[in-house]
């Protein structure tokens, strides 16, 4: 399956890729596509972002899944579909 993965704020700094489209196997989880990512982006990813093995973002970033938060559709074990569009962005913080 297909799926298209945007970069938006800190996370673009990491990337330096506004998004991606990976294939991935059916039945792939966000776990499995984060794994991923964070293999293709290698150290500075997975020490801000995600590490492999995780069961979660680091603090300060979040995934959306065809809009909806990653945390309202079971968290990191939820099952993707061909052609989701996942978002992962940095927190916006201010005062």
């Amino acid at each position: 399956m297909r799926v298209k993965v945007h970069y938006v704020g800190l996370v673009h700094d990491f990337t330096h890729r506004n998004e991606d489209e990976l294939d991935l196997p059916e039945g792939a989880s966000l776990m499995d596509l984060l794994n991923k990512l964070a293999g293709a982006y290698g150290k500075a990813f997975q020490k801000e972002i995600f590490e492999p093995g995780m069961k979660d973002l680091k603090t300060n970033f979040v995934v959306t899944l065809n809009g909806g938060l990653m945390e309202q559709m079971g968290g990191i074990e939820t099952c993707l579909k061909n052609n989701d569009s996942v978002v992962l962005m940095s927190l916006m913080t201010g005062g």
